[in-house]
């Protein structure tokens, strides 16, 4: 919501955050209360502000832009003209999630490669 890229947020919360470990943390069900702070300060937000954040109400936001507009459905977002091209957003969203898994594949590798001069 707030727009902020992996990589960048872990390079805010210092050298021993990255992408993929991001990544990891928001693949989480529950976050310690730690890292929690941590996050928060990092994202210049109350804890309060990511305990308490609803989906739904989130959901309910944007399900109330559409708006009855004799007898059709018409979305305010129709008229809204962003400043970026949407096909270039997927573009940059796309390289950004193959470059995550490149470095996870990355990191898998190294791992898989320690594990085998373990076994020798």
């Amino acid at each position: 919501m707030l727009g902020i890229k992996q990589d960048l947020l872990a390079s805010i919360m210092g050298d021993d955050w990255t992408q993929i470990k991001i990544s990891r943390l928001e693949a989480k069900e529950e976050i310690e209360d730690g890292i929690l702070d941590e996050v928060a300060r990092a994202l210049k937000i109350p804890v309060e502000a990511i305990k308490n954040f609803d989906e739904e109400a989130a959901i309910s936001i944007v399900a109330n832009t559409f708006t009855d507009f004799k007898d059709n459905a018409i979305a305010s977002a129709m008229n809204y003209y962003p400043s970026f091209n949407p096909i270039d957003k997927i573009v940059e969203i796309l390289e950004q999630a193959n470059k995550g898994l490149k470095e996870e594949i990355a990191e898998l590798r190294k791992e898989n490669e320690k594990l085998r001069k373990g076994k020798k």
